[in-house]
C-alpha cells in the first residue's frame, strides 16, 4: 500500500473533464479505513488540495454519501450520524437506536468524547433536548456506555431479573418500563441471554413478544433493538438492511450507514444471517434495489 500512489490515482480520476467514478470506487474499496485516512493526509501534503472537498465537488447524491462515509474515521462517522439524527429535519429515531444499542462501551466512550469536541455540547444534552419520556431515558442510559461487559452469570439473579420483567409487564395492568430499562440496558450479554431463557419459562412467551405487546413506538423499537443486539448483532443489522430495502422506496440513510459502518467489522456475518433469514443474498437484494455508481460501491462494500 502506497498512500502517495493512491492519492495521485484519485487526483487523476477527478482531474480534467469528467470524473472516473469506477476508478474512485476501485481505489477506495480496496483500502481499509485507516489506509483511507493516510491517503487523505498524503493527498493534502502532496497535491495541496482537500480530498473530501474534491470528492464532494465531483460526486453527488447517495453515491457521494457512501464515499464520504467511507472517508470518515469510524467514530466520527457515528458522531456525524447521531448529530444528523438529532439536529436534522425531524428526529431520526431509528438511527439513534441503531447506533446506541449496538456499539460497545469503548465505542460509545469515544463517540461521547468526539461529539463534545465537535459540537461543544454533550451527546446526552442533545438527546435530552430532542427526545422525550421513557424513550429519552433509555437513550440516555445507553449513551452512558456503562453496560457490564463481563461474562459472569449469576443464575439466581438471572431468575430474579426474569421474574422482575414478568411482573413489570405481562403480569400487571400497565407496564413498569423502568424495570425493563434497568435490566436490559445495564446487564452483561451472557447474563441477559440467561434471563431471556428464564423469562420464556416463566411467562410462556418470548421477551421480544412481551415487549411488542407491552410497549409501542420508539420505546418498543429501542428495547427490541437491545434484545436483538444481545442475541445476535449481525442478525440485527441484517434485519436493518432488509427493512431499508424492502417495499416501496429505499431508506438510503440506513442502508448507507449500515453498509459503511459494518463493512470492516462483521459484514461477512451479516451476509450469512441475511441469507439465512430471507433466503436471498444481501448482494442480490442491493443489486435489485439500487442502481448506477451507488449500486457499484455498495456491492463492493458487501463483497461476495
Amino acid at each position: 500500500f502506497s498512500a502517495e500512489q493512491e492519492a495521485q490515482a484519485l487526483r487523476k480520476a477527478m482531474k480534467g473533464f469528467g470524473t472516473d467514478e469506477d476508478a474512485i470506487i476501485e481505489i477506495l474499496t480496496k483500502l481499509n479505513v485507516s489506509q483511507r485516512q493516510q491517503v487523505l493526509i498524503t493527498y493534502k501534503s502532496s497535491i495541496g488540495r482537500d480530498l473530501i472537498d474534491d470528492l464532494k465537488s465531483e460526486l453527488s447524491g447517495n453515491f457521494e454519501r457512501v464515499i464520504i462515509g467511507m472517508m470518515t474515521p469510524t467514530t466520527m462517522y457515528d458522531v456525524y450520524e447521531l448529530r444528523r439524527a438529532l439536529k436534522g429535519a425531524g428526529t431520526d429515531e431509528g438511527c439513534l437506536i441503531e447506533i446506541l444499542a449496538s456499539r460497545t462501551n469503548e465505542e460509545i466512550r469515544r463517540i461521547n468524547e468526539n461529539y463534545k469536541l465537535q459540537y461543544g455540547c454533550t451527546l446526552e444534552e442533545d438527546i435530552v433536548s430532542d427526545t422525550s419520556s421513557m424513550f429519552r431515558r433509555v437513550l440516555v442510559s445507553l449513551a452512558t456506555g456503562n453496560r457490564d461487559e463481563g461474562m459472569y452469570v449469576d443464575d439466581a439473579l438471572a431468575q430474579q431479573d426474569a421474574q422482575c420483567l414478568y411482573e413489570a409487564g405481562e403480569k400487571k395492568w400497565g407496564t413498569d418500563e423502568v424495570q425493563f430499562m434497568a435490566i436490559l440496558c445495564t446487564r452483561n450479554r451472557c447474563h441477559l441471554l440467561r434471563v431471556f431463557d428464564a423469562y420464556r419459562g416463566i411467562a410462556n412467551k418470548d421477551i421480544a413478544d412481551s415487549i411488542k405487546s407491552e410497549m409501542s413506538g420508539d420505546l418498543e423499537d429501542a428495547l427490541l433493538a437491545v434484545v436483538k443486539c444481545m442475541r445476535n448483532k449481525p442478525a440485527y443489522f441484517a434485519e436493518r438492511l432488509y427493512k431499508s430495502m424492502k417495499g416501496l422506496g429505499t431508506d438510503d440513510s440506513t442502508l448507507i450507514r449500515v453498509m459503511v459502518s459494518r463493512s470492516e467489522i462483521d459484514m461477512l456475518d451479516i451476509r450469512r444471517e441475511f441469507l439465512t433469514m430471507y433466503g436471498k443474498s444481501l448482494h442480490s437484494f442491493i443489486k435489485g434495489d439500487c442502481s448506477g455508481d451507488y449500486r457499484k460501491v455498495l456491492l463492493r462494500l458487501c463483497g461476495g
